[in-house]
């Protein structure tokens, strides 16, 4: 029996071999749209989060309803899940195509599990096994994926107790159902143990002492928007946001809560700005095509000083571009998206976890400052399914309008500060005006006026310059700073590089306009910043050096996310050649 040595643990015993105790599990499931490869990959990751461990998933898929190139992975860990892994453990390969784009990612001790209709020759091993006749023979022909779960089971020792648990509990009720996906497990593991091959046995889980979830990022996002308290929710279909949408529509009910599927992007920032003005807490999802469309409406939005949010979660562009791969090249759109003078307020979360406080704090945002907010995910994080622990809406802080209360005759403009809103129907009634307005709201082209309003409108961002960041090794004159969902695959590269003696601090916040006042000022004394990012352009970087920052970036714009193994690579060589600059010089 081959054994994989995968870092230190005790050891397990198969007959009379030792199998060494592995602390991480990477597998791939590949093949074509319509075969179940994402519903495999979750249910893989579902079933290990329930007895304890940490997962992640990274879903990719072409844009067609059915076929096309598709793969999912799944990374299960005794340990926190910061990126979807690199090397892969087991490659599932549902076809010759899948085997064949994907086999050279299998680590050389890994090994490749695939469907005995053709063959694979993998270095260390290959297990080929008949995934739909078995599922047949289990008595429930859909349960090819329960086989293939049962197989991998028997590749890292693990007790089939964990998945036939998850069956009991996904199925309950539905008796037929769960025997047929319990006997298919019984069948995938008996045929991948007459192989011989195991690659070593995922250590024990050791199950939190707290309440978890099973969530991806955009319903992380709905949750957190309704934590905030939102009211009012309309979108247009548009991968990677239309889950939101569907999200709404099934759970924004109850008394002055409406959700509602609109014609256009141009109607959902229309709707949610007369929603906002009317006092409601008010958002929309988009993604960079719809985006687009709406940025007169957010011109209108800061003019008028309109509470609202804007989700815009990110795929690859421009115009179509990649709809169902993940980029970071939205961010000069999001900052400045309409014409004119405009500094949109944007968050943008790191980790599906973040993705639920980002959206609260989105509202409490708008309200603070009364304008809109973009909120920035992407497609990686949008899809991605990762256990994390539950939010205590006990420690969560809402941040309710400031509404008028006074009598008739409010200018609801006047002066260089914030003002209370008044709420249509109640005094102090005004004009929310796109064009240039005086203090009352009435059109006005005054040289005086404008340069009062534009102040006005952009001294409201220092109400949100005071918000949090994290740091690590604070004096080192190197620092990596990432942004977004690639703040997982940083820190993991950051720990490691750090572990191996690199001098390098770390910096990370999801506030990026304003960014944190304390931070910039910690950032501009800094050597070198090393910023990773999913865009040609390095955006991030070009508007950390506008602030004074000694920032360049490490680009990626394949339409997917980062490898650790690359990271770890391509600091390094950058550190190193600043450090060796400053020692020539």
């Amino acid at each position: 029996m081959r054994t994989n040595e995968a870092g230190p643990g005790s050891e397990a015993t198969t007959g009379s071999s030792p199998i060494q105790k592995k602390q991480d599990f990477v597998v791939r499931f590949a093949g074509e749209g319509g075969q179940g490869v994402v519903t495999a990959a979750e249910m893989l990751a579902s079933a290990a989060a329930a007895v304890g461990y940490h997962v992640q998933t990274f879903s990719t898929f072409p844009s067609q309803i059915m076929g096309g190139p598709t793969w999912t992975q799944t990374r299960i860990s005794i340990d926190p899940v910061l990126s979807a892994g690199d090397a892969l453990d087991v490659l599932v390969a549902l076809n010759p195509e899948a085997y064949l784009n994907h086999k050279d990612e299998v680590r050389s001790d890994g090994v490749v599990l695939h469907d005995s209709g053709f063959e694979a020759h993998h270095n260390s091993g290959d297990i080929g096994i008949p995934f739909d006749q078995l599922a047949r023979e289990a008595g429930e022909a859909r349960s090819a994926n329960m086989v293939i779960i049962g197989a991998l089971a028997h590749l890292v020792n693990m007790p089939l107790d964990y998945f036939e648990e998850f069956v009991r509990q996904r199925f309950k009720g539905r008796d037929a159902i769960i025997k047929a996906n319990v006997a298919a497990l019984s069948l995938g593991k008996e045929h991948a143990a007459s192989s011989e091959i195991q690659i070593g046995a995922l250590d024990d889980p050791v199950k939190p002492d707290h309440e978890q979830l099973m969530i991806k990022g955009n319903e992380a996002v709905a949750l957190g928007a309704l934590a905030a308290g939102l009211d009012f929710y309309v979108g247009y279909p548009i991968s990677p946001a239309t889950t939101i949408l569907v999200f709404m529509e099934r759970n924004l009910v109850g008394p002055g809560k409406f959700a509602y599927q609109v014609s256009s992007e141009i109607e959902s920032i229309s709707a949610i700005l007369g929603a906002g003005f009317s006092g409601k807490k008010a958002m929309t999802a988009t993604a960079g095509p719809g985006f687009s469309l709406m940025s007169e409406g957010l011109g209108l939005g800061w003019m008028a000083e309109i509470p609202c949010v804007v989700v815009d979660v990110q795929r690859g562009g421009p115009a179509t571009g990649l709809p169902t791969k993940t980029e970071q090249s939205d961010l000069l759109a999001c900052m400045h998206p309409a014409h004119g003078d405009v500094a949109m307020p944007v968050i943008a979360p790191g980790s599906v976890e973040e993705c639920f406080y980002a959206a609260a704090m989105a509202f409490n945002w708008s309200e603070r400052y009364q304008g809109p907010v973009i909120l920035m995910s992407e497609m990686s994080m949008a899809e991605r399914a990762q256990n994390i622990p539950k939010p205590d809406l006990s420690k969560l802080h809402v941040e309710e309008r400031q509404v008028y209360q006074g009598g008739n005759g409010y200018l609801r403009y006047d002066g260089y500060e914030l003002s209370p809103m008044p709420i249509p129907g109640t005094p102090g009634a005004y004009v929310a005006n796109g064009s240039e307005h005086d203090a009352m709201g009435d059109t006005t082209h005054l040289p005086s006026r404008h340069i009062q309003m534009t102040q006005r409108r952009f001294g409201k961002l220092k109400l949100l310059e005071n918000e949090t960041y994290e740091q690590e090794n604070a004096s080192e004159p190197v620092a990596v700073m990432t942004w977004g969902g690639s703040k997982g695959p940083t820190w993991e590269a950051y720990r490691v590089l750090t572990e191996q003696g690199e001098p390098l601090a770390w910096y990370y916040t999801m506030y990026l306009q304003p960014l944190p006042a304390a931070l910039v000022e910690e950032l501009r004394k800094k050597d070198l910043v090393i910023v990773p990012e999913l865009n040609y352009q390095g955006q991030f970087s070009g508007v950390l050096r506008s602030l004074g920052i000694r920032a360049e970036s490490i680009t990626q714009y394949t339409g997917l996310p980062f490898k650790v193994s690359d990271l770890v690579e391509k600091i390094r060589d950058k550190a190193g050649t600043l450090r060796k600059g400053m020692v020539e010089a």
